[in-house]
């Protein structure tokens, strides 16, 4: 094998082609195989009910995602916070997207909002978990991308400022997932409130150091005036409609008002309106791409070592080995089998202390219950009891009466003869004078 000098190796020549050979090639054999094989896209959702969110997503891509058959998250308002997705392929110009919506019906609706989050983390990290074990298969031809690329996060246009629930889920989301702010119904808004109103929303997520969606550095000239001109718009103030209305014979979605039409920015004079059309222009023009990298290559990468390390931090020695595993897989299987039967059998020993106790506490009920009703049955002897002597009481009482009156009966028929005896004897002696 022949070696090249070091400074033939570090210096690469430029030639020029006599004729053409046909690597230039290459990008339209990605692009065929790219449109081919389809891209995908998720898309999460969140905010207060009532925000517009379900009527923003119909309009981010001009059709009805949600629809009378299937009615948005505010319309499926749930008593705890729930985590939906909704798909639909979306066509256009050749080009077939998987496009993925993740609502969550319920949050900020409840009366006590802590840990609402929580239901939003598990549904990202259980992505997360899928790709990971997609990567970890044998077969990876088939491995779709579910992980979440984008929050749109929707504030209440109230004017004031974010809310403690806004501040505190976009700290607990913004290293899982790229968050966009957005400020909701902005048509409610008048302009000076409105930039007001994004000034302080930028000012508190400096504050407390909540990182939004960073968009990537460039050295193209037209690139950096679109970056910087999103960037000093950010939060976006959006307005969504599902309303077709006709303005000077052209048909936008727009909102009909009883003093004129509110257009959501379709067309570039519509812009100084809402920034409907930088977050769609953003969202899918320019930075779809870039979501789904900083996804995969910063927040999934994250995750991933994460898991990896929590799964084997028994097994690394970082003083030697400098992050190398010591402990072979079926090792680590083996103790995990371990592990498990040791808490299998202690959940065991604490069902068998928890059913010992429950018989005890029955037995002793049953005894409880044995002394009342032997209690009640001694009772009810002693008033029987009583009740038998009152009765006997009352029928020598009776017996005594009877006796009284049966001789009072005689004395009295014995007096009524003698009576009857006396007056037959004067009758025959007045016979005789």
């Amino acid at each position: 094998m022949i070696e090249r000098p070091d400074s033939a190796v570090s210096s690469v020549a430029q030639r020029n082609l006599e004729g053409y050979v046909g690597f230039a090639n290459l990008p339209n054999q990605v692009y065929r195989k790219s449109v081919k094989r389809g891209f995908e896209f998720t898309l999460m959702v969140v905010g207060e009910s009532g925000l517009g969110k379900s009527t923003l997503i119909n309009s981010l891509f001009l059709t009805d995602l949600y629809s009378k058959e299937y009615p948005g998250p505010s319309q499926r308002i749930k008593k705890t916070v729930q985590v939906e997705q909704s798909k639909v392929l979306v066509k256009e110009g050749g080009v077939q997207l998987t496009l993925t919506i993740v609502d969550t019906p319920g949050f900020g609706d409840a009366v006590d909002n802590s840990n609402c989050w929580q239901p939003v983390i598990n549904y990202i990290d259980n992505k997360f978990e899928d790709f990971l074990n997609a990567e970890s298969r044998v077969n990876r031809r088939q491995m779709p991308d579910n992980r979440v690329h984008c929050c749109l996060y929707f504030i209440a246009p109230s004017g004031h400022g974010l809310k403690p629930l806004d501040i505190e889920f976009m700290k607990r989301l913004h290293d899982k997932v790229n968050v966009i702010p957005l400020i909701a119904k902005a048509d409610t808004l008048t302009p000076e409130e409105c930039q007001l109103f994004k000034k302080q929303i930028m000012k508190e997520i400096q504050e407390h150091k909540i990182k939004i969606y960073e968009f990537p550095d460039t050295d193209d000239d037209e690139d950096s005036k679109l970056i910087r001109k999103i960037k000093d718009r950010m939060p976006l103030a959006v307005v969504g409609s599902n309303v077709v209305v006709e303005v000077n014979g052209r048909k936008v979605r727009g909102r009909q008002y009883p003093w004129g039409v509110a257009e959501e920015g379709i067309f570039v004079e519509n812009g100084e309106h809402c920034d409907f059309t930088v977050l769609r222009n953003m969202l899918i023009r320019t930075h779809m791409q870039d979501l789904k990298d900083v996804t995969n290559n910063v927040h999934y990468e994250n995750y991933r070592s994460k898991k990896l390390a929590a799964l084997t931090c028994n097994g690394v020695d970082t003083t030697k080995s400098k992050g190398q595993l010591t402990k072979s897989p079926l090792a680590q299987m083996e103790e995990e089998r371990r592990e498990h039967v040791m808490k299998m059998k202690k959940m065991e020993t604490e069902m068998e202390q928890v059913f010992e106790m429950k018989v005890k506490e029955k037995k002793q009920k049953l005894k409880d219950s044995e002394a009342e009703l032997e209690r009640r049955h001694e009772q009810m002897k002693k008033n029987l009891e009583a009740q038998y002597k009152e009765l006997e009481e009352k029928r020598r009482q009776f017996e005594e009466e009877k006796a009284n009156w049966e001789t009072q009966q005689r004395i009295l028929e014995q007096q009524k003869l003698d009576a009857s005896k006396t007056m037959d004897k004067n009758k025959k002696k007045g016979k005789i004078f």
